[in-house]
């Protein structure tokens, strides 16, 4: 991705296409990618969803941003959002909903962990404009 050298990287890591927390998430940064993008970042999303399905995602709502499909999960691994988590007693392992604000020599600036998707896109647009 060498496009993004020199520029702010807004890298958010969520647990699945197309379902409610993440389609918000995601309608989230696309409704504000042009205040990203007019502060300097780019929108990059992951989760372990296949290239095909992020395709379809982007398309059914639009969003103007790359999705990587980290099928491996060497990407999440890396960033350690592959997380054991709990739902009904049961365990399982997921990503944690997560963000990570790069600057433009590639140093992580910010993190916000276990992300509650109301105000977090405008957190973070707060966050790369004080950059």
């Amino acid at each position: 991705m060498r496009e993004l050298a020199g520029r702010k990287l807004v890298l958010y890591f969520y647990p699945k296409d197309d379902t409610p927390g993440c389609t918000k998430e995601g309608i989230a940064f696309r409704d504000t990618a042009s205040q990203f993008e007019a502060a300097g970042a780019t929108i990059v999303g992951v989760s372990r969803d296949s290239a095909a399905k992020h395709d379809k995602f982007k398309a059914k709502y639009g969003f103007p941003f790359a999705l990587i499909a980290d099928t491996d999960g060497r990407l999440c691994e890396a960033f350690s959002v592959w997380v054991e988590k709990s739902m009904y007693r049961r365990k399982y392992m997921g990503i944690e909903r997560s963000t990570f604000l790069i600057d433009a020599t590639g140093s992580v600036r910010r993190v916000w962990r276990k992300v509650k998707v109301p105000g977090h896109a405008e957190d973070v647009l707060a966050a790369v404009r004080d950059l």
